[in-house]
């Protein structure tokens, strides 16, 4: 099979460019979705195939039927910007795709509709995701570029901004662009009302003094739901820095609690993953709410006691460890999971877990060893003194 990705428009053939059209005209086989399809004129003489639904788990066997049939794929606009082009890639690889011809991007049209400039918008893509995804990039000032699920899309993200306190934002729904049929429509979020067409790009310009937070390791821990267990404001923040989150990496938080490490490890960079480990069912449902209230509803979560539920888990780039660190096997699965140059975090606030990351420390010949305290100002009667929170001792290594 000899494959070629194109990238079509809402103007369809007329917008194409001549290396575009005659990419579809020698093809054998042309796939697309039923409106891509649709989009091609009548002497196309190529076989018309609709994408497999589910798309992921039906185009491998969709694929091997095409033999060495030469193929296109039809792709909306730029097809590596929320499309089947990074689908077909992360299936193939770069050298199973023979060539890429992209259209204009949907991103860019809205760009150029609004005359916001890339350097200061951001775009999220909401289609087959959760839309509480949006609330990692709520802050006053911002301009968001939102690639709608369906029609519905934009009463979801106004009933989020006004939630949020952000119901005096404007939310412009671009349709159809560049097409016959193209259109606009803006309202507050606190007015929105009604469905959008399909094919819509909504374009928010957050107004309000709504809640936001910082992308900036150290939420207060007010910003969890939590019963006590949450690792707290001033050690997250060290912990996180000697986890070192970088794009793209996975980390396992063992012992999660209330899943505030996983959460901000995620809210670092939206490539991140994470997988939080948590046996106390109570927890593992007000996590799941925390990660949904930061932005981050993609996070796994596994109920279940470590070290029993670890072994079938993809390894990770970054392990913390906050509890649990001193039950049988948990230390070795989690060194023995870790790729190499992975970071590995534990705490411990007991003796006997902090003899145990000695005797770690030793056996691993260093890492880095910490004692934490901290000390807030509280009253004392009429007065004020420093009231310290239980020390904590931190061992960070690197595989």
């Amino acid at each position: 099979m000899t494959l070629t990705v194109v990238g079509i428009g809402a103007d369809g053939w007329e917008g194409l460019t001549a290396r575009g059209r005659d990419a579809v005209l020698a093809a054998d086989v042309v796939l697309g979705g039923a409106r891509h399809l649709e989009l091609l004129p009548e002497d196309v003489a190529a076989e018309r195939r609709e994408w497999p639904s589910p798309l992921r788990e039906g185009l491998p066997a969709l694929l091997s039927e095409l033999g060495d049939r030469e193929v296109v794929a039809l792709a909306s606009g730029d097809p590596f910007v929320s499309g089947i082009g990074s689908t077909l890639v992360d299936l193939l690889g770069p050298e199973g795709v023979h060539d890429v011809i992209p259209a204009v991007s949907s991103i860019a049209l809205a760009r150029a509709a609004m005359r916001w400039s890339a350097e200061h918008t951001t775009w999220v893509s909401l289609v087959g995701r959760h839309a509480h995804r949006l609330l990692r990039h709520l802050e006053p000032g911002a301009r968001l570029l939102i690639l709608v699920a369906d029609g519905t899309t934009a009463t979801h993200v106004a009933a989020i901004l006004t939630e949020e306190g952000f119901g005096e934002s404007e939310i412009t729904a671009l349709s159809d662009l560049g097409g016959p049929t193209e259109s606009r429509r803006s309202s507050s979020a606190r007015t929105w009302h009604g469905k959008t067409p399909p094919l819509t790009v909504l374009a928010v310009e957050c107004r309000g003094a709504g809640h936001w937070w910082s992308r900036i390791p150290g939420l207060p821990d007010d910003a969890f739901e939590h019963d006590g267990q949450i690792t707290k404001r001033d050690i997250r923040a060290s912990t996180l820095s000697r986890l070192a989150p970088r794009p793209g990496e996975l980390l396992w938080d063992v012992g999660a609690g209330a899943g505030s490490v996983a959460i901000e490890w995620m809210r670092a960079h939206p490539r991140n993953r994470a997988i939080a480990v948590e046996r106390d069912p109570v927890r593992v449902s007000r996590l799941r709410r925390n990660a949904a209230r930061l932005g981050v509803p993609e996070l796994e979560v596994v109920e279940g006691a470590a070290p029993d539920v670890l072994g079938g888990l993809e390894r990770p780039e970054a392990i913390f460890v906050g509890g649990g660190a001193s039950r049988e096997g948990v230390l070795d699965a989690c060194w023995d999971a870790l790729v190499p140059a992975g970071r590995l975090v534990v705490h411990g606030v007991t003796i006997e877990t902090e003899t145990l990351l000695m005797r770690w420390h030793d056996r691993h010949e260093g890492g880095e060893l910490t004692r934490l305290h901290v000390e807030h100002v509280e009253p004392i009667g009429s007065f004020r003194g420093w009231t310290p929170s239980r020390a904590v001792t931190q061992w960070a290594v690197t595989k």
